[in-house]
C-alpha cells in the first residue's frame, strides 16, 4: 500500500511540477501521459515490473518530456525518442549481452551497421556498457571483408541490422568462431533483439570496467589496401573528449549535430555519438542515405548547428547550401568539421563563399581515435590544418626522429593521451617509435606553430629532384572550372624518376579531349611552380574511395 501511494505521488509530481513553472506545458503533459501510459504499461508487463512499475516509468518519461517542451527542446530529433525508449534500449540490450555471451566480459561483439538508424548507435553504447568490446563494421562490406575482420577480432556475437544479414551469414559460414548473430530492426522476429530484450527488466548495472580495459577495436579504412585493428580503451575514449572537443569544437548543450561519417569510422564515433553526449548536445540520425542535396536540405530542416563530413562532400554540397540559404535564410549552422583526408584550399574557399562559414579542418587517425591537429574558425590560417590540440605534442622530424627546423618538410610525429595499439600486427613497430606516433604524413610547420599538410609520406612525388606533394597539385586542378574531382599520384619514369599523373572527373558537359588536357596543364603551370604540372592527365568517371570518402591512391597507382 505504501509503495502504491509513493508511486501515485510521483505521478502527480511529474505532472504538477512542469505545470507549476511552465503553465504552457499542461496540455503537452496530459497528452504525453496518456500516450506514455499505454507504452509503459505494456513494457512493464513484459519486463516484470507490473502495473506499479509501469506507471512509474510513464511518470518519469512524462516529466522529462514536459520539461523538454518547456525548454524548447521538443523539436530536437533525439529528445523525445531517447527519453521514451532509447534509455530502455541501452539497458535491455546491455543486460541481454551480459547474460547471453559466454566468457563475458572480455569477448568482442561485432556491431554491423547501417548509417542513420538510431538503434545501431544505441547498440554500440550497450555493448560498451556491458563491458564487451565493440567491433563496428562499415555497412557495405562483403562476406570476404567481414571474414577478414572476424579472423582478426575473433568476435563471438554479432548484432546485425536485418538489411545486412545475408553477407554476415555468409561470412559466419566460413568462420564458425562467430557463434551467434542477433538481428535487429526486424520487429516480431523470435530471435530478434527487440523480442529478446523485451523479456528483461530495463534495470542494469554497468560492468565495472577499468580505464585500461578495451572498449573497441577500430579497423582502419584501408587506404593502403590492408586494414589494421586499432585497440582503444575506455580511458582513450574519455581522454579524446577532453582534448579536441573541449579546446577546438566547444559544442554546447543546445547544439544539434548531424553528419555523414559512419560509426565504424572513429571520426563518426566521436563526432556523431561520444562528443555530443559529452557536451549534452543532440544528434540527428536520418533514415535515408545522404546525398549532397539531401544533407543541405536537412541541415535547414532540423536546425543543425554542427556538421561533420569529408572535404569531397563539402565541395559537392556547396551549391545546394547556397541555394538553400538563398531560399530559407542563413539557418542555424555555425560549425563545419572536416577530417578523413586533406582539405584542398579550393574546397575551403568554395564552402566559405557559399555559406560564410570557415571549415574547421583537422587531422586525426583511427590509431589515435580522433583529431590531434586543428584550429577553431577564428584562428584558421589559409593553407594550414591548424595547431596541435592541447593535450598532444607534435613535431616534424627526419627519418631518424630528429626535429627539423621550422619551414622544412618532414614526417609528422605525435604523442599524447591516446596512441596507436595495433592488435597483433607487425606494423606497430613502424607506427610507434620511442613513444611517438608516426601517422605516415609529410608536414611542414611554420614559425608560429601552424602545421601544413604536404602529402602522405609514401605519396610524396620526387620528380627530377623536386619534391612535390600530390594535394598541392590536386588543389590547383580543383580550381579549374571544368574539374569536379581529381587525384594525383607519381608513376615511375626512367628519365625523371617519377612523373606526376592526374586522374580527373570532369563536370557534366565538359569534353575530355586533348585540348582539355592542355588547358588543365597550362592552368596548373600558371597556378603553382611549373615543374609541378601533371605530365599525364587521364579522365575517369569516378575516383576509387573508401566508404569514409578517403581517396585510395594505391588503386590509382595500379591503374594503367
Amino acid at each position: 500500500m505504501l509503495r502504491q501511494r509513493v508511486i501515485t505521488a510521483l505521478v502527480l509530481l511529474a505532472i504538477l511540477l512542469p505545470a507549476l513553472f511552465y503553465p504552457s506545458t499542461v496540455p503537452f503533459a496530459v497528452v504525453v501521459l496518456v500516450l506514455m501510459a499505454a507504452g509503459a504499461w505494456e513494457w512493464g508487463r513484459l519486463s516484470g515490473l507490473g502495473q506499479t512499475g509501469s506507471v512509474a516509468v510513464g511518470a518519469v518519461c512524462t516529466a522529462l518530456c514536459a520539461g523538454s517542451w518547456a525548454l524548447g527542446w521538443v523539436d530536437r530529433p533525439l529528445t523525445a525518442l531517447w527519453i521514451a525508449g532509447g534509455g530502455l534500449w541501452v539497458l535491455a540490450v546491455a543486460w541481454l549481452l551480459q547474460a547471453g555471451v559466454p566468457g563475458w566480459p572480455r569477448i568482442p561483439a561485432a556491431v554491423r551497421l547501417v548509417a542513420g538508424v538510431l538503434a545501431l548507435w544505441l547498440a554500440w553504447l550497450a555493448v560498451v556498457k556491458a563491458g564487451l568490446i565493440s567491433v563496428a563494421t562499415m555497412p557495405l562490406l562483403r562476406a570476404k571483408e567481414l571474414g577478414d575482420i572476424i579472423d582478426k577480432a575473433q568476435p563471438t556475437l554479432a548484432l546485425c541490422d536485418g538489411q545486412l544479414l545475408e553477407e554476415l551469414q555468409q561470412a559466419q559460414a566460413q568462420h564458425p568462431e562467430l557463434r551467434r548473430i542477433v538481428p535487429f530492426n526486424l520487429p516480431g522476429q523470435p530471435d530478434g533483439l527487440e523480442t529478446l530484450a523485451a523479456r528483461y527488466s530495463g534495470h542494469f548495472e554497468a560492468c565495472p570496467t577499468a580505464g585500461e580495459d578495451i572498449a573497441l577495436l577500430a579497423f582502419t579504412s584501408g587506404t593502403t589496401g590492408r586494414p589494421k585493428a586499432a585497440v582503444h580503451t575506455h580511458r582513450d575514449v574519455l581522454a579524446a573528449c577532453e582534448t579536441w572537443p573541449r579546446h577546438v569544437l566547444q559544442a554546447k548543450p543546445d547544439d544539434i549535430v548531424m553528419g555523414s561519417p559512419p560509426l565504424a569510422f572513429t571520426f563518426g564515433l566521436g563526432g556523431m555519438l561520444v562528443f555530443p553526449m559529452w557536451a549534452g548536445a543532440s544528434v540527428y540520425y536520418p533514415d535515408i542515405a545522404y546525398t549532397p542535396q539531401a544533407m543541405a536540405k536537412l541541415i535547414h530542416d532540423v536546425g543543425a548547428t554542427i556538421c561533420y563530413t569529408a572535404p569531397t562532400f563539402y565541395r559537392q554540397m556547396a551549391p545546394f547550401m547556397k541555394e538553400q540559404m538563398a531560399q530559407r535564410g542563413a539557418g542555424a549552422l555555425r560549425v563545419c568539421v572536416s577530417a578523413g583526408e586533406g582539405m584542398p584550399d579550393a574546397t575551403r574557399q568554395l564552402w566559405k563563399s557559399s555559406t560564410g562559414i570557415e571549415i574547421t579542418d583537422g587531422i586525426g587517425a583511427t590509431e589515435m581515435f580522433h583529431i590531434f591537429i586543428s584550429s577553431p574558425p577564428h584562428a584558421v590560417r589559409r593553407g594550414a590544418i591548424g595547431k596541435v590540440v592541447p593535450g598532444y605534442s607534435a613535431r616534424v622530424v627526419d627519418d631518424d626522429g630528429h626535429e627539423l627546423p621550422r619551414g622544412t618538410v618532414g614526417k609528422l610525429a605525435v604523442i599524447g593521451p591516446t596512441g596507436c595499439k595495433y592488435l597483433d600486427d607487425a606494423r606497430q613497430a613502424n607506427y610507434v617509435k620511442d613513444g611517438w606516433n608516426y601517422p605516415g604524413d609529410a608536414f611542414l610547420q611554420d614559425a608560429e606553430g601552424y602545421f601544413f599538410y604536404q602529402a602522405r609520406a609514401d605519396d610524396m612525388i620526387i620528380t627530377a629532384g623536386y619534391n612535390v606533394g600530390a594535394p598541392e597539385v590536386e588543389d590547383a586542378l580543383l580550381k579549374h572550372p571544368a574539374v569536379a574531382e581529381c587525384g594525383v599520384v607519381g608513376v615511375p619514369d626512367e628519365e625523371r624518376g617519377m612523373l606526376i599523373k592526374a586522374f580527373c572527373v570532369l563536370k557534366p558537359g565538359e569534353p575530355g579531349d586533348a585540348a582539355q588536357v592542355k588547358a588543365l596543364q597550362d592552368h596548373v603551370k600558371s597556378s603553382i611552380a611549373p615543374y609541378k604540372y601533371p605530365r599525364e592527365v587521364v579522365f575517369v568517371d569516378k575516383l576509387p574511395r573508401t566508404e569514409t570518402g578517403k581517396l585510395q591512391r594505391f588503386k590509382l597507382k595500379q591503374s594503367p
